[in-house]
């Protein structure tokens, strides 16, 4: 049986809500919700905290988890998570995002089934459908179309796929859209030269780095589930998840 690892890459420094990664409001840090809900998944043997700060390192350890400090140069959380690999004894490598205290273990197991399922396919990731049309048109929502075998065609900023008779808003048929979820299950060998590679055109176009494998030729395949990704990116953000956490715990 495949040996399955979970990175979380958590960099110190982001853009638009600095220091997320140890906000505490809850009583715990933002990554050990992440790190805890991960180690729930079943399909699971090891989680791992990438970082570029001995902040973090500190925090993660102080909760009894386990950190690594990678390179503060990576362009993107999956060099950070295909160095921190390199330390690890895993055949399948999970990326989870830092910033999604409320992601679903049985997503991460989806994610590792659809690879498992899927032997041609060297990644996967997964998607929700979406029926908002003003969610489906922000661009902050990624969407994916797929093909009927369930690989990805293309991920976009756009509503995709787009129609001709109703070009501002959706034909009636909105179970073909898909929202894009973060995660990524990558077989070893593939995470590293997925991280070699050049990036591409598209990827730079859109800013969506999953589009470097499928402009290289290779094949993403795409689970299908009903959960949606409620990651932190701002202080509301933030501030919305401490409510709903509260309203969960009796707080």
């Amino acid at each position: 049986m495949a040996k399955v690892a979970v990175v979380v890459p958590a960099r110190f420094h982001s853009t638009r809500l600095p220091g997320k990664t140890l906000l505490r409001e809850t009583g715990k840090y933002l990554v050990q919700h992440v790190y805890e809900r991960a180690s729930l998944a079943a399909c699971i043997d090891d989680v791992v905290v990438a970082t570029d700060d001995e902040r973090v390192v500190a925090a993660v350890e102080s909760f009894g988890g386990k950190a690594v400090m990678t390179s503060p140069d990576h362009r993107s959380g999956t060099d950070r998570v295909a160095e921190a690999a390199r330390k690890l004894d895993a055949d399948v490598v999970v990326n989870v995002q830092g910033d999604e205290p409320e992601i679903e273990p049985e997503a991460i197991d989806l994610a590792v089934r659809i690879l498992e399922r899927h032997p041609e396919a060297e990644m996967s990731t997964l998607a929700s459908p979406a029926d908002d049309w003003e969610r489906l048109a922000d661009p902050n929502l990624v969407k994916v179309v797929l093909d009927t075998r369930g690989y990805a065609l293309y991920f976009s900023r756009a509503p995709i796929p787009a129609s001709k008779s109703f070009p501002g808003q959706p034909p009636g048929d909105a179970h073909v859209y898909l929202a894009h979820i973060g995660l990524y299950a990558f077989r070893r060998s593939f995470l590293f030269r997925y991280a070699s590679l050049d990036r591409s055109p598209l990827e730079m176009h859109e800013g969506l780095e999953q589009l470097r494998a499928l402009e290289h030729g290779h094949r993403i395949a795409v689970g299908v589930c009903g959960y949606h990704a409620l990651g932190v990116d701002t202080a509301e953000d933030y501030r919305e998840f401490v409510a709903r956490w509260r309203r969960s715990h009796g707080g």
